[in-house]
């Protein structure tokens, strides 16, 4: 029989639940009984036998107003996920996303179990802004996992070293969606427009990106009485997302799960989105989208001016503005709603972006091999 093998996944934010989950999928699939999960994470790592130390959600911050809000509480989870791999002993500590925690995660781990091999998943964003993390990290784990292409040399060049396995989201399966069973579901004819809102997973982007998107949305319901809005709503705000929606004077549908959420985005006729991996679920789906983002004040009159533009992945990948990004001042409700109606009521402009949106799409490795796949047999070749 071969030895069980102790894994620890620490993921605090929704994108890293996805990639938590499908990477325990993964290595289960490999190893059946013979592996076992400890470590935090959401519901989707849950229902692949990671018990989570605690509610993520805590954790699902934006910004230098938000982290020194929650500061305290969360050295106290830094502390109690440290405890945790200190004590077990985990034959891997697989760090993913959320630069802050799992950096101090890792640095702690260094000093207490200096012997267990410590992974990050997901590099900082260091061909975007403050390339002196790719120094950091290399001081802090042993091995990077990057989902992008052009990852590896910022890191290698500090010593570390860097396996590319590619974006789990790139990977999403659209092939069961069904765009009627959503309109059936929730009482839309199958004629009718649909704006899909999609303002993040955060409960700063709820607080933050949902208001100037859902005014964007009832200017577009006045001009077009026809279009139906629906918002997709993740685990950790769905309560904040209805809560504000119910205020709303006119309805807006809000769905919850995964394949609701997949289903909206096939039945979609323009997007509303907040940056991030939605992005590249909506692309793709084929789906039209304005792009905006909102942060607290303080933190854009500091990073305004280190960050590149454009922000968004494919945009990046085409080496052009294939979807509109409307950032901080910009992010008004005409604003959105302007560009919104310009994808709603023209086809041509729509299909001319969905085009792009798939080109991009190829350049960052579309139809390439499965990343949790991937990323399972590095860490077992890690583990080796």
């Amino acid at each position: 029989m071969s030895k069980l093998l102790t894994v620890m996944l620490v993921a605090t934010e929704a994108s890293g639940d996805d990639r938590g989950a499908g990477l325990a999928k993964a290595l289960r699939a490999r190893l059946g009984d013979n592996v076992r999960f400890i470590g935090t994470g959401g519901a989707q790592m849950a229902a692949q036998g990671v018990e989570s130390l605690f509610d993520i959600a805590q954790l699902s911050i934006l910004g230098v107003v938000d982290a020194l809000a929650v500061y305290p509480r969360a050295m106290k989870l830094v502390n109690q996920t440290v405890e945790v791999a200190a004590r077990e002993k985990p034959d891997v500590v697989v760090l993913i996303d959320s630069w802050a925690f799992s950096l101090r995660v890792a640095h702690r781990l260094r000093k207490i179990a200096p012997t267990i091999p410590l992974v990050k998943y997901v590099a900082p964003q260091v061909w975007a802004w403050r390339r002196g993390r790719a120094k950091v990290l290399a001081g802090a784990v042993d091995h990077l996992l990057s989902i992008h292409t052009f990852d590896a040399p910022y890191f290698e060049a500090e010593g570390l070293a860097t396996t590319f396995v590619g974006n789990a989201a790139l990977k999403v399966d659209f092939s069961k969606a069904d765009p009627a069973r959503l309109r059936k579901s929730l009482g839309i004819s199958p004629q009718a427009p649909i704006l899909l809102v999609l303002p993040g997973s955060r409960p700063s982007e709820i607080a933050r990106v949902l208001p100037s998107f859902g005014e964007a949305a009832l200017l577009l319901k006045a001009s077009h009485p026809d279009l139906e809005i629906v918002i997709p709503a993740a685990p950790t705000v769905a309560a904040a997302v209805k809560a504000q929606v119910a205020g709303w004077p006119r309805r807006a549908h809000v769905v919850e799960g995964d394949q609701a959420k997949l289903d909206a985005m096939k039945a979609a006729t323009a997007a509303l989105a907040c940056s991030g991996t939605v992005t590249i679920e909506l692309a793709l789906a084929g789906c039209p989208m304005v792009i905006g983002y909102r942060i607290d004040k303080l933190t854009y009159a500091l990073v305004n001016r280190l960050v590149k533009r454009p922000i968004t992945l494919f945009n990046i990948a085409a080496g052009a503005i294939v979807a509109p990004e409307l950032i901080q001042d910009d992010c008004t409700p005409e604003n959105l709603a302007r560009e919104a109606a310009l994808r709603l009521d023209n086809a041509d402009i729509a299909g001319r972006q969905v085009a792009a949106q798939y080109g991009a799409l190829e350049k960052m490795g579309r139809g390439g091999p499965d990343p949790s796949d991937a990323a399972a047999e590095a860490i077992l070749k890690i583990i080796a």
